[in-house]
């Protein structure tokens, strides 16, 4: 049961690691992270137009919307490439909105929200820890966790979804999400009296109705965020859905792996 989740955790830990090492951060950042300029403008331009016009600049995405919206990002640039960016955004768009952030205000952001996701999941650790007593079962709680974090990061690297104050929101979400069906499990099969497969039986129909209900609503938003070419919503449910098909492993092979061993050898003892 725990094998190929460890497997998975292992790969996982290679992509990040690796992507570490050659580019100094375990994911690709957003522009709320590396910094750089987002231009919102309403044209009819195609995407192909709007890349042409902007080729002499470190154009990162461009992403459309409704109404002939265009959503542009851009990279880093010095001061006088981002006057001359300015300059053609001007001419060419009056009326497009530009925010820029610096590069610098973009690594105090890319800290905070590191600073964030290792306090809420020490946190959680404690509070797991303080709820069950036992280093075994509140261990798993936090493995099963912490391998959602991984293997999830691992997997938007893979498909390029960048880290972002969005993207950075939905791990802190998917930590509440996994401790959730994590806890259900551990309480039913230790605080329960009953024969332990029927535990596990009852444990798994309840947390999968649970999940399930989430993934659809979820699945809903990405759909109509992704139609309405809402780019941070649609960012932020991708995340939820990688990561809730990513828990349902964790939860129900990994922690539940564990934790039929621990019961077994104790009845044994």
């Amino acid at each position: 049961m725990v094998a190929l989740p460890l497997i998975l955790l292992l790969i996982a830990g290679m992509v990040l690691g690796y992507t570490t090492l050659t580019t100094g951060l375990p994911l690709r950042p957003g522009i709320d992270f590396a910094g750089g300029t987002a231009v919102t403008v309403f044209t009819p331009d195609s995407r192909e137009t709007i890349e042409a016009t902007f080729s002499g600049y470190p154009l990162l995405s461009v992403g459309e919307g409704l109404s002939n919206g265009k959503y542009i990002q851009f990279g880093p640039m010095d001061d006088a490439q981002y006057r001359s960016l300015s300059a053609l955004i001007n001419e060419k768009y009056p009326d497009a909105k530009v925010d820029q952030i610096g590069e610098t205000f973009g690594k105090t952001l890319q800290n905070q929200a590191f600073f964030a996701v290792i306090l809420s999941f020490i946190g959680m650790s404690v509070v797991v820890l303080i709820a069950f007593r036992d280093l075994v079962p509140a261990g798993a709680v936090v493995l099963a966790a912490l391998a959602d974090i991984i293997v999830t990061a691992a997997i938007m690297q893979i498909i390029g979804i960048p880290l972002s104050l969005g993207t950075t929101a939905a791990l802190l979400m998917l930590i509440g999400y996994s401790v959730d069906s994590d806890i259900l499990l551990t309480t039913r099969v230790l605080k329960r009296r009953g024969k332990l497969e029927d535990k596990l039986s009852g444990a798994f129909r309840t947390g999968i109705i649970m999940t399930t209900t989430t993934l659809s609503a979820v699945a809903a938003m990405w759909v109509v965020a992704t139609a309405g070419q809402i780019q941070i919503i649609s960012e932020i449910a991708s995340v939820l859905l990688i990561g809730l098909f990513v828990d349902l492993m964790n939860t129900w092979m990994l922690n539940a792996g564990i934790l039929k061993g621990y019961v077994l050898r104790s009845d044994k003892r």
